[in-house]
């Protein structure tokens, strides 16, 4: 076994690593960029080396710079993680060069996965079920309209060196190919740096299972826990679970048997996925192989007792694998959520900022929870917003769903955008209770995932409220206590006025940016709110980081998250974040030119329209890149662009304004029209 190992990565997938190396005894080397000096894994590594910029480029896909400090550390091996490096065939073969163990497969293992297309002529001759498509080398956009015909519709477009849901478009008519095809180059030539592209048949309602793998030097190899990852959105895995739901014995036999003929197809070693699109008859077809650990493997360490990083380091310093086929058994369900820093309600739009409060569920053998990052942490738009994973694990899928939805209601997280509301509405979905699902789920199910209001919202508005008036009051006490004159009526808060009922007016700005404009009037009895049409009596008070309401005789505890005129509640329908802002604001904060400003920190990469060109509301003006994802500003109304201010391949900054558009007086334009018309 190794003495040392080096992790070439970053986060979460690293602090995983770290954990099981030290469980073995084996000591760890992290690496850092500029963004992460402070991050977790270098805190818990043995040591550490600093190895460039915040940009991945400039850090983690170094290659030559990672395997120079191995050297250096004196690591025996590296491992890669996911993401980043874990697949680049190039690296795999360096690190073999250079007489250092790499944790996964040979680098010609890598190199035959590595294109899509090319894995597809390989399966192929393993006799491994494919869907009908085109995979060919031949890249003009003549060959590929004309092999889109042939593929028919729907159609999915992908990158053959991709993953992750990048570079890929589903095609409806030959009208769109065309704008598919450019669209998916650009993405595939800025995530991986190729822009090869194949094409296939698109299923309307598949599930995505996928099958554990593993091999090692011996000529053994298995599959473990089949997994769902149906549950998707922009082709990006969201709920992961395994066993996979309603699959008879025989037709796991035949998957995960399908799964080992394509590992012994590129002599396979160390753990990889193979993953297939089930269709509503029980046929299967081959998609993807992943050469690497995916980030869904705890759900199959959870159901099968097994440290699958334990057995990457084993068959990687040449030992036989742990189990034999007849010896792998299944036991409960788990379910993994990936709680991301993002917006659900606006398009998941990734959010960069700090995590000023964190509160975890309590970890225990029916909960776990995979994280790279701690309370204050920044989350940088320089990687992907992933907080944490959170996995569960129970004897049935009923009771581990109960796990699920209990854990997201205990998951406390202010600071930033998140979307712990949304994987808790999938949780308690009924349709995702009964397994009733296939890769459209999100999609299908939008309008009661990522609704606008919630049924709390009134309630926690109120709440809001009565917490924004009691803050006052201690802030008050506080500030008299500390004063010359304690007792002095000009430092109470209390709305006192002659002859008349004391009142508190509240102004609170809330998540979606709305003004909401409270009186909350003392009686002497209780507080009294009037809220759309209802008449609510309010008391409470605050103890440390808990809200003590009572609502029309109603007690409740509340956690709560302050950081200066921000504030977070957080209910069991989810979190509700509110800003303190003067009565007088005005109402005007989502003008509709703010549509023309950078949604977050990013990178022009293209212009759709010219300066003077005419445009409609909702035209696409410019694409504009952020963590790995494009974005479209759209006009928000009829007008002319006047002016860009960024040009391709400028960075841009959160709220910078992209372009001009100037809106069209209609009033002037029927006037012209009219004369000329005369």
């Amino acid at each position: 076994m190794f003495t040392k190992l080096l992790i070439a990565n970053r986060g979460e997938i690293a602090c995983r690593i770290i954990n099981t190396a030290r469980a073995m005894g084996v000591r760890t080397v992290a690496l850092y960029s500029d963004a992460d000096a402070n991050a977790r894994h270098v805190a818990m590594a043995d040591e550490s080396f600093h190895i460039g910029g915040s940009a991945p480029a400039e850090s983690y896909l170094k290659g030559d710079v990672i395997i120079d400090i191995a050297k250096k550390s004196g690591a025996e091996a590296i491992h890669p993680g996911y993401g980043f490096l874990s697949e680049n065939a190039g690296f795999a073969r360096s690190c073999e060069q250079n007489g250092i163990a790499f944790i996964g497969p040979g680098s010609d293992a890598i190199d035959s996965m590595g294109s899509k297309s090319a894995a597809k002529i390989i399966m192929g001759a393993a006799n491994v079920p494919l869907v009908p498509g085109y995979h060919g080398d031949a890249q003009d956009d003549n060959t590929l309209l004309a092999e889109a015909e042939n593929v028919g519709y729907p159609m999915l477009i992908k990158a053959a060196y991709g993953g992750g849901g990048k570079g890929m478009r589903i095609v409806e008519s030959q009208a769109d190919v065309l704008d598919a095809i450019n669209s998916a180059r650009r993405e595939a030539a800025s995530s991986f740096g190729n822009d090869k592209l194949l094409m296939e048949r698109y299923l309307r309602q598949p599930r995505h299972v996928e099958v554990q793998v593993f091999a090692d030097t011996f000529g053994n190899t298995i599959y473990l826990s089949d997994r769902d990852c149906s549950i998707q959105r922009r082709h990006q895995k969201v709920v992961e679970e395994a066993p996979a739901p309603g699959l008879s014995d025989a037709l796991r036999q035949q998957m995960g048997e399908a799964a080992v003929a394509a590992a012994k197809a590129i002599d396979y070693v160390g753990a990889g996925t193979v993953e297939f699109l089930l269709d509503t008859d029980d046929s299967f077809y081959f998609m993807e192989m992943n050469t690497r650990l995916q980030v869904e493997h705890p759900v199959t360490e959870m159901v099968t007792g097994q440290d699958l990083v334990k057995w990457q380091l084993m068959v990687a310093s040449g030992s036989e694998l742990p189990l034999k086929q007849d010896e792998v058994s299944i036991h409960g369900h788990s379910f993994e959520v990936r709680i991301y820093a993002e917006d659900p309600r606006n398009e998941f739009l990734p959010a960069a900022g700090k995590l000023n409060f964190l509160r975890e569920p309590d970890q225990n053998r029916h909960v776990r929870i995979d994280s790279g990052i701690r309370e204050n942490d920044v989350i940088s738009n320089f990687y992907d917003p992933m907080i944490s994973k959170l996995i569960v694990w129970d004897e049935s899928r009923p009771r581990a769903l109960q796990r699920l939805t209990h854990a997201l209601s205990s998951y406390q997280i202010s600071g930033l955008k998140h979307n712990i509301e949304f994987l808790a509405n999938i949780a308690e979905h009924p349709a995702f209770a009964e397994a009733d699902f296939c890769t459209d789920f999100i999609e299908r199910y939008a309008s009661s995932l990522i609704g606008d209001v919630t049924n709390e919202s009134d309630n926690a508005l109120a709440l809001a409220g009565l917490y924004q008036v009691l803050s006052r009051q201690e802030t008050a006490k506080v500030n008299a206590t500390n004063s010359e004159d304690p007792y002095s009526p000009w430092g109470q808060v209390s709305g006192f006025r002659l002859n008349s009922a004391s009142v508190h007016h509240v102004a609170l700005l809330d998540d979606v940016q709305m003004l909401q404009n409270l009186v909350i009037t003392d009686l002497g009895d209780a507080l009294h709110l009037g809220l759309n049409g209802q008449a609510l009596k309010l008391a409470g008070s605050i103890v440390d980081d808990m809200l003590l309401a009572e609502i029309n005789g109603h007690k409740s505890k509340v956690p709560v998250s302050h950081e200066g005129d921000d504030f977070t509640l957080f209910l069991p329908s989810g979190s509700y974040h509110f800003k303190a802002v003067q009565a007088q604001v005005a109402e005007d904060t989502a003008d509709s030119a703010d549509k023309l400003k950078a949604p977050m920190n990013g990178t022009v990469v293209t212009h759709l329209v010219e300066v003077g060109d005419s445009v409609t509301e909702g035209q696409g003006l410019l694409v504009m890149e952020a963590m790995k994802m494009e974005y479209t500003i759209e006009a928000p109304f009829d007008g002319v662009v006047s002016e860009f201010y960024f040009q391709s391949g400028e960075l841009v900054t959160d709220g910078a304004q992209l372009l001009n558009v100037e809106a069209l007086n209609v009033e002037a334009l029927n006037v012209e029209v009219a004369e000329k018309e005369a």
